[in-house]
């Protein structure tokens, strides 16, 4: 499970697969991205990381704040069960960046993206890793408030 950090109106999602790769693929190494995934003791599974490209699920929504929302909701943007591609922009798993320090985030958090690729929301909540400039996702980077 990855919390989505943008306005798009998701609150927490399930990844279901790598962009790129045919087996399961997990969030650093402790979250299997299906249930099967962990009961298939055979199959090698990869890894994700920060700025890599997967499809989720939307498991929960975000509420409409108590100040009440005009016009479009955020909550119109995406639905409970929708499938989405996402940005991971944070990783419980250990980083090691080629300047030789290591980057561990608390939570795995992701963004959402559109059919063309650019992100739903229009703000981002939180800190996104470093890594995503090297990997070409430099709106991403222009909409967060802080990088790690």
């Amino acid at each position: 499970m990855l919390n989505c950090i943008d306005n798009s109106g998701a609150a927490l999602v399930e990844c279901a697969l790598v962009v790129g790769q045919k087996r399961h693929a997990r969030i650093g190494t402790s979250l299997p991205c299906s249930p099967s995934a962990g009961s298939r003791g055979t199959q090698k599974q990869g890894l994700t990381g920060t700025g890599d490209r997967i499809v989720v699920v939307v498991q929960e929504q975000r509420g409409a704040s108590s100040s009440g929302m005009a016009g479009i909701s955020a909550a119109a943007k995406v639905k409970r069960g929708d499938i989405r591609h996402a940005v991971v922009v944070r990783t419980k798993y250990p980083t090691q960046r080629r300047d030789g320090s290591v980057v561990r985030f608390d939570d795995n958090a992701c963004v959402l993206l559109n059919k063309s690729g650019d992100p739903v929301g229009s703000r981002i909540n939180g800190v996104v890793g470093a890594e995503l400039k090297r990997k070409k996702w430099s709106k991403i980077l222009s909409m967060a408030p802080m990088q790690a």
